[in-house]
């Protein structure tokens, strides 16, 4: 497999700084570690405390983070940049893996770029924002000769963004996107609504998937709908027509939160959870009104291309759509409708979060650039 890859044939060396090791950080290192021959060698790692640095590599023992936490270095990104600009030359490339979900981190990519260094991350942040961002990173790019991949921004490892990157450069027209996008409320849904009478109430299946750990601690934060919005953006973006349709990123998405108004603004998760019974009338009354159409909810995203309305929304499917039947789990599922998928739309579908999955995703970008 190796081989098929080229990584036996290449000459390039790629010198990897990882930034954030969490989860899906941790994973990353493990997964790299595992590739043999393998053209990449972690330089650094860092994270919200600690940075380990060597031009040279690291080679990451099993103990590494005890190492890390020990290192008595602050992470530092200015440092980085300067570091991994100075390590750019012929047979030798520099990435930055960010695995944060950090405003800063994301702020600084058209200076990596800028500087030759390419960027990978499963951080929706910079590709989410305001358009002058995302502008900047394109022309930094551009003008570098850097990559940017983000697969892993929507879907972990599911091969969404690389999909619609293909259709769109091999001239197919894409008329809409539409999908399942959000693993928490994926899992929430599939609870909520089954299509039978009855079932359990909104806020017991809520609290059930806080503690299983498919949503933030704080359950707002999934939702508000921003997550969606954010993947939406995301999208919308690689369709032509659409780049610049977004000014405010995902703050000009039409999203439809599901936070009760009164309980706007609760700082605590867990009060937050103690309150939500009290509008569970409100979403039974939903519910049986899809129950009677024969229908089920889903809070779906959709970039309508033709029409140009982006919106994540709590929507009602027949009982035979794929939303209805095909999705368990937290599983994410996105339909692609285009003038050669006409009569039937391309889909993908699977586990749209995990550390293992998402740390795929970023691995594969760092593969395309083998």
């Amino acid at each position: 497999m190796a081989h098929l890859l080229g990584i036996t044939s290449t000459t390039k060396t790629f010198r990897v700084a990882i930034v954030g090791v969490g989860l899906v950080g941790a994973e990353l290192v493990k997964q790299l570690q595992a590739l043999q021959p393998s053209p990449f060698r972690i330089v650094s790692l860092s994270s919200s405390k600690s940075l380990l640095y060597h031009p040279d590599g690291l080679s990451p023992s099993e103990d590494w983070k005890t190492e890390l936490a020990s290192s008595g270095r602050r992470p530092d990104l200015h440092f980085l940049l300067r570091e991994l600009a100075a390590l750019v030359k012929p047979g030798q490339e520099a990435v930055l893996v960010d695995n944060t979900s950090a405003n800063e981190v994301a702020a600084l990519y058209p200076s990596f770029l800028g500087l030759g260094v390419h960027v990978v991350t499963p951080n929706k942040k910079a590709f989410s924002a305001g358009l002058e961002l995302y502008e900047q990173i394109l022309s930094a790019s551009l003008e570098s000769g850097a990559r940017f991949l983000n697969e892993a921004t929507v879907g972990a490892g599911l091969p969404v963004i690389s999909t619609l990157k293909d259709l769109v450069a091999t001239g197919d027209k894409v008329t809409k996107i539409e999908g399942v996008f959000s693993g928490t409320m994926s899992y929430i849904f599939n609870e909520f609504s089954t299509g039978k009478e009855g079932g359990p109430s909104f806020s017991s299946v809520v609290s059930v998937a806080r503690e299983k750990g498919y949503t933030e601690p704080h359950p707002a934060d999934d939702l508000n709908g921003a997550d969606v919005a954010r993947k939406l953006t995301i999208l919308s973006r690689l369709i032509p027509s659409l780049r610049s349709a977004l000014p405010d990123g995902y703050q000009s998405v039409s999203t439809k939160s599901l936070i009760p108004p009164a309980l706007e603004g609760i700082e605590s998760g867990d009060e937050f959870i103690r309150r939500l019974p009290e509008f569970d009338a409100h979403f039974d009354q939903l519910r049986a009104d899809a129950i009677k159409e024969g229908k089920v909810l889903r809070y779906a995203g959709v970039v309508d291309v033709q029409n140009g309305v982006i919106k994540a929304d709590l929507e009602k499917y027949p009982a035979t759509h794929p939303f209805a039947t095909a999705l368990g789990g937290s599983d994410n599922i996105i339909m692609y409708h285009t003038e050669r998928y006409g009569a039937r739309p391309l889909a993908v579908q699977g586990a749209g979060a995990g550390a293992a999955v998402t740390a795929m995703g970023v691995m594969s970008d760092l593969l395309k650039l083998v």
